[in-house]
Formats: C-alpha cells, sequence, structure tokens
C-alpha cells in the first residue's frame, strides 16, 4: 500500500465523532475504490469513489486529496476545498482540519481566521489533534485572528498532552525559537524528548543538538550521540553531519588513544551521507576536511564495504 493511502486510511478511521460502525459501513462500499488508490491506479480509482460521493463523505474526502495533491490530474485546490467542505459538515474528523486549511488560507473563498479556528478546534475535538496547533499558530501569529499567545500555547499544549508527536515538535519549537512565545529551553527540550521517543526524526535532531550544546539542561554527549544517530538512521539528512562530528569527538579507546574502530567507520559513514545530500559549499568544506583526516587512519580495505553501506541508506531515503 502507498504511503498515501495508508495516511488516508489512518485519518478516517481515527476520531470518536461517528459511530465506528458508520465508519466501517462507509469504508466498506470503497473498499474497490481504496484497493485501487492502494496500487497508484487513479484512473480507476477516482471513478470509484466519484460514484459514491453523493452521501459518502469518506468518498468527498478522498476526492478532495485527489484535486489538492494532483493524483492523476492536475492540482485543483479550489475544487479540493470544495469536497473538505462538504465532508466537513458531514464529521470526518481530517476534512474538519483539511477545511480549516481552506478557511485560514482563502482558498475558493475569503480568509476567514475565526470560521478556520472553529474547525480546527472540531478536529482536535474529533481526534485530530495537531489541528488544534494549526489554532494556535493563528492565534500566536496574530495575521488573520487577534493575537492571544496564551490561548495558542494552551491548545498546542493540548495536542501535545494528546500524545500528538507533531503537536510536541510544534510546542518544543515555540519555546525554542523564543519570538513571540517567551522562550523556555528547559520546556523545549521535555517536548522535545516525548516526540523523540515517539520515532519523532526532527525532535530527535533537534534534542540532539541541546543536549550537545547543554541547552534547557545539563549537556550529555552520550544521549546527544544516540538521538542524533536515531534521526540519521530514519534518513533525516540534517542529521548525518552532526553524527559524524559526533563520532568524531568521542572518548578515545584507553588503551590505544585512538578512536576505535566502531567509531571511525561511523565517522566515515555518516560524513558519506552528509556529502551524498548536501548542496551547501560551507558544509561540504567541513565534510572534505574530515573525510581527508579519516582516510588518513582508515584502512583502506574498508572502504568498498562502508561505501555500500551508505549507498544503501541513500536509497532507502532518497532527498
Amino acid at each position: 500500500m502507498s504511503r498515501n493511502a495508508i495516511l488516508l486510511v489512518a485519518l478516517l478511521l481515527t476520531g470518536p465523532v461517528q459511530a465506528q460502525s458508520s465508519i466501517e459501513d462507509l469504508s466498506r462500499e470503497l473498499a474497490p475504490a481504496q484497493k485501487a488508490l492502494a496500487v497508484r491506479d487513479f484512473a480507476k480509482a477516482y471513478p470509484a469513489y466519484a460514484a459514491h460521493a453523493g452521501a459518502n463523505p469518506l468518498a468527498q474526502f478522498t476526492l478532495g486529496l485527489f484535486e489538492r495533491e494532483g493524483w492523476g490530474r492536475d492540482a485543483d485546490p479550489v475544487a479540493a476545498c470544495a469536497w473538505f467542505a462538504q465532508a466537513a459538515q458531514q464529521q470526518i474528523p481530517a476534512a474538519e482540519q483539511a477545511f480549516g486549511d481552506c478557511l485560514a488560507q482563502g482558498i475558493g473563498r475569503a480568509v476567514d481566521g475565526q470560521a478556520a479556528v472553529q474547525w480546527y478546534r472540531k478536529a482536535g475535538a474529533s481526534g485530530v489533534s495537531y489541528a488544534l496547533c494549526q489554532a494556535a499558530d493563528l492565534y500566536i501569529s496574530g495575521k488573520i485572528v487577534a493575537r492571544d499567545v496564551a490561548q495558542g500555547l494552551a491548545l498546542c499544549t493540548a495536542a501535545a498532552q494528546a500524545d500528538s508527536p507533531p503537536g510536541m515538535l510544534k510546542l518544543a519549537n515555540y519555546y525554542r525559537e523564543g519570538t513571540v512565545v517567551p522562550q523556555n529551553l528547559r520546556l523545549a527540550r521535555y517536548w522535545y524528548d516525548q516526540a523523540a521517543q515517539r520515532h519523532n526524526r526532527e525532535a530527535q535532531f533537534r534534542l540532539g543538538l541541546m543536549l550537545s550544546e547543554g541547552e534547557g539542561g545539563d549537556a550529555n554527549v552520550a544521549q546527544a550521540r544516540f538521538w542524533m544517530e536515531h534521526a540519521a538512521m530514519e534518513g533525516y539528512a540534517p542529521a548525518y553531519l552532526p553524527t559524524a562530528i559526533l563520532y568524531a569527538n568521542a572518548t578515545p579507546d584507553p588503551g590505544t588513544g585512538a578512536l576505535t574502530p566502531a567509531d571511525l567507520a561511523k565517522i566515515y559513514m555518516w560524513n558519506r551521507a552528509a556529502r551524498a545530500s548536501t548542496p551547501g559549499s560551507v558544509q561540504l568544506a567541513e565534510i572534505d576536511r574530515i573525510e581527508r583526516l579519516v582516510l588518513t587512519v582508515m584502512p583502506a580495505q574498508w572502504q568498498p564495504d562502508l561505501d555500500r553501506r551508505v549507498a544503501d541508506h541513500i536509497s532507502k531515503y532518497p532527498q
């Protein structure tokens, strides 16, 4: 099944608004359409959903995704928002969130910040917790609704406390950046940690940085490397070079006074991964410097196997 189809199923079958039996009934008649979508047979899937769009809000929402994402057709945001509006009125949680986006961005209609907040709140109450952070964004930025930082923080905190990793990340970013929201590095580190434990790659990266630099608490280089490498292993490219650097600064083997073979191999591999995904000339200069140093001490016969591992990783997580 494609990633989009997986997300679709996950979004539509969550949220307590409709009885589970009702959701199952709505989904059952769409089984052939969902099967076609799962294999990205858009030409077959679209008419199969359209055949049920008169009365099935799951079909309406999915047609909105077709139009928004451009699945097998040119993207049409206005048409997408029309479908999302229909599905939202019938209490499909993901459609409530998507319709909030339409209102916040003024797609096919005038911008309406208050209505967007209301739909985000409905989606949040229906189980799409991150929608509360989207409402928070509107309050905190103060661009299309009156600025209310306290209410915004309360909403995004509610999303984080509802076990939403993106909500945790968003809340941590607010506290780390300290622009409109007062900076609080301790809380930033706490929420990055919570999101990192739930496999959010960016949170793992941010937590690694804070741990390495002693922001929001004591420095802990071992933990910093642990979380930074987790982000790297999950294909989060900004973590590649910092992971190589953290291994380069590892404690030498007390017996030899040199880095262990395992650490040396990790420096080489993550540095090579960084080279494959880094366009910046400043970073490339640092990558070149690290590689030259590693190659002066690493046995040349290691390179073919390590290069193969790097290539396998990059092919798994293309940028």
